[in-house]
């Protein structure tokens, strides 16, 4: 069967290249619309059609908030283990070695700093922690700010590089090209110099802001010495937004700390936990997969699903029960800050458009164990095709249908639908609640803010249906239109001050 679909693929790649490029939009805009056109034609299946969704919708909110009660159990207790003790007691602990690859655009040096000083205060040895600052060579001061940072910390990893990467015809601007020929770099100059041992390696693709543990390191040397399968293996941490919680905008914060608490919930959801933003593989898994696209703006879901198709499915994302803290957007002023999270949120869901790869690999791929791959599969899909739509669903559609058709409204499940439909997201409000009092938890102590401040924190969430529709909804939705069109998305580096 998957010689046949690769003889289609083959024989028609760009017709089937813009259908599949074109049914996320299609998807969603359908879905979006159906309360409206189905309102005329059949409104008992749109009632019980929104009805499903909302109990899907509360399912959804409860099955958050517990995933992340458990996994913030287990880093609490992740935090309270001696992660280097526990990794010093296997076999090979000396042969270790990490490389940090922190690719960058614009990024301002004191954000740089700080990032390095985090690295720098790790417990595992730092003499084998090796730095590439991945530069872009457009960067009008890029070089001065590479120095400064080789210059300053360059007695205190085991090196410490920056590589400049040029503009290539035929690439994406963006994260990935930029650490592709960072880590193309750091090969060379690492592995085939017999610095480090490649089979004893891992690499981390780190963003410019991410802030870890400080037993990041020997926790992930612990999980890659202890695994049967290291060289089959992503790892990663619960990437939280807490860095600069308290001085972003109010409508940032909401979806920050979404975003926070949903990373954390997929470290305990077994094979929905897939590499994003700040992560960690073998290196000898890196090099045998030929390194990080450059054709693409998203990169880490890419680069999974590229290992786990030329491995055949034998790839895993396996969870590393720590917090690494990153900023949210922030600017100089208000309204530049909710631009920037409106591009980062743009940027995000422009994910979308490794999906059709995402299926094209499901069809033409070989020896990959059905029943895994489908059910990665659909649920990429799911949370693809359904970000732009969730909000119309739950917050406008069963008032809708009654507008549109009066008729049904004087029908017993017309005249329940709204009250039925806000009675069960009602019930959503006790999952967050739940997890309002889970990131209250979660959140690092330190964090400067006056206790007012803090305990008012719940309020801000009567701005969620707003919130939710300008930087969430509509970036997803304009994500996926231009898709259809064919129109590409530009990288824009997220200001983060």
């Amino acid at each position: 069967m998957t010689n046949f679909f690769h003889k289609i693929f083959t024989r028609y790649p760009t017709k089937t290249k813009r259908i599949l490029e074109m049914m996320p939009a299609l998807v969603s805009w359908t879905l979006i619309l159906f309360p409206i056109w189905g309102s005329l034609i059949i409104p008992f299946v749109v009632a019980y059609f929104i009805l499903f969704f909302d109990v899907y919708w509360l399912y959804k909110s409860f099955s958050l908030a517990i995933s992340a009660f458990i996994a913030s159990r287990k880093i609490r207790k992740g935090e309270s283990e001696n992660w280097l003790e526990k990794a010093r007691k296997i076999k090979n602990f000396e042969k270790v070695t990490h490389v940090i690859i922190i690719p960058n655009y614009t990024e301002n040096l004191q954000k740089l700093r700080e990032t390095l000083r985090s690295i720098s205060t790790q417990t595992f040895p730092t003499k084998r922690l090796f730095v590439v600052l991945g530069m872009e060579q457009r960067e009008s001061h890029a070089e001065e700010k590479a120095n400064i940072l080789v210059n300053e910390f360059k007695n205190i990893f085991g090196g410490i590089l920056a590589t400049f990467h040029p503009d290539i015809t035929g690439e994406v601007k963006g994260k990935s090209s930029n650490q592709a020929y960072a880590g193309k770099e750091a090969y060379q100059k690492l592995v085939e110099t017999n610095i480090i041992d490649i089979n004893y390696a891992t690499v981390s693709s780190v963003d410019a802001d991410s802030m870890f543990d400080r037993q990041y390191f020997s926790y992930l040397t612990f999980e890659f010495l202890n695994d049967p399968l290291p060289y089959n293996k992503f790892w990663q941490s619960a990437n939280v937004n807490y860095n600069n919680f308290w001085r972003v905008p109010a409508p940032i914060r909401i979806i920050s700390f979404f975003g926070s608490l949903w990373r954390t919930a997929v470290l305990v959801q077994g094979d929905r936990l897939i590499s994003n933003s700040t992560y960690s593989l073998s290196f000898n898994l890196l090099k045998k997969i030929g390194f990080w696209d450059t054709d693409v703006i998203p990169e880490d879901y890419r680069i999974f699903f590229k290992a786990f198709y030329m491995l055949h499915g034998n790839v895993w994302t396996k969870p590393i029960f720590l917090r690494t803290s990153m900023d949210s957007p922030y600017s100089s002023n208000y309204l530049k800050s909710l631009k920037n999270k409106y591009h980062q949120e743009q940027r995000w869901s422009w994910g979308v458009s490794d999906d059709p790869l995402f299926i094209k690999w499901w069809f033409t791929v070989p020896n990959v164990p059905f029943f895994r791959k489908t059910v990665m599969l659909f649920y990429v899909l799911l949370d693809h095709f359904l970000w732009p739509v969730n909000w119309f669903i739950i917050t406008v559609a069963a008032n809708i249908i009654t507008f549109i058709n009066p008729v049904f409204s004087r029908t017993t499940l017309g005249y329940k639908l709204p009250s039925l439909a806000g009675l069960i997201l009602t019930f959503c409000l006790v999952a967050t609640l739940a997890m309002i009092f889970i990131d209250f938890q979660n959140r690092p102590k330190n964090i400067t803010s006056s206790k007012i401040r803090k305990y008012l924190f719940p309020l801000e969430f009567v701005f969620l249906p707003i919130v939710g529709l300008f930087l969430s909804t509509l970036p997803a939705l304009i994500s996926h239109t231009r898709l259809m069109f064919g129109k590409k998305l530009e990288y824009k580096v997220t200001e983060k001050l």
